[in-house]
């Protein structure tokens, strides 16, 4: 048998990709982030499945359902939102089916920022004004961040930041950042990437937390600074230039 690990996108169900859903399809068990998956997904699971919301239990629980799935030799699907590379306590789960020797695949899925990007309509890197990317987040109970990644660090960079996991220390955030990029720096608020019910928020470092205030959110919410939210005066890509003479294009 083996355990499944399938990032089930940012909350549209069709933003699964086509393995996930043939994964889902197939397993006879599936586990799911009840509170963050939605419930379209996992009626792909084939009829008869055992259907497990993670949400109430422990990783010990969870270990536990792994090792039941193993000793029936029933394949599972472990869905978690957005893409398994960030913030999917992903790690310890591996870590533990290794000890056990239980195999395992990991399928990506599209991650929020990369949602709330296109919800915004927005590339986060354009020539010549951001061509870096940062994804962090801020401290929170169930996670500390070591010493040196912090948001003033990132943001001495200029860079496009993606900041997640966040939205209720808003104000504080902002106020970090504003000494780095200045009030008038473009700043979105993206709530719920993707579901039906997405909000988007779009002002400046200056307007954002009376924006948010205004009309609050809580909780799935990506917060997107830099001055490529904005930029339209900007040079364009040499890739499609005509004079751009690369391997693919052919050479005078």
């Amino acid at each position: 048998m083996t355990i499944h690990f399938i990032g089930a996108g940012p909350g549209a169900p069709d933003l699964i990709t086509v393995r996930g859903q043939t994964l889902v399809a197939l397993c006879p068990v599936c586990l799911y982030a009840g509170s963050l998956v939605p419930r379209e997904i996992v009626g792909l699971c084939p009829a008869g499945a055992r259907i497990i919301d993670t949400a109430p239990l422990s990783l010990d629980d969870i270990e536990g359902e792994f090792v039941r799935a193993q000793a029936e030799g029933a394949d599972v699907a472990r869905l978690h939102s957005g893409d398994l590379s960030i913030w999917s306590a992903l790690g310890e789960q591996l870590r533990r089916l290794d000890r056990l020797g239980i195999a395992y695949t990991i399928t990506p899925g599209v991650p929020a920022f990369a949602a709330a990007a296109a919800a915004l309509g927005r590339e986060l890197t354009l020539p010549e004004v951001a061509q870096s990317v940062v994804l962090t987040r801020t401290p929170g109970r169930a996670s500390s961040m070591p010493e040196r990644e912090t948001l003033s660090a990132f943001a001495a960079t200029g860079a496009t930041l993606a900041i997640h996991l966040s939205i209720h220390t808003l104000t504080e955030t902002i106020a970090q950042l504003t000494p780095f990029y200045g009030p008038d720096c473009p700043c979105a608020v993206v709530y719920r990437a993707s579901w039906p019910d997405q909000r988007i928020f779009r002002g400046t470092l200056g307007t954002i937390v009376a924006l948010v205030g205004a009309d609050p959110v809580e909780r799935t919410a990506v917060i997107l600074v830099g001055p490529a939210l904005r930029a339209a005066d900007f040079r364009e890509s040499a890739l499609y230039d005509p004079a751009y003479q690369r391997r693919y294009r052919g050479r005078d």
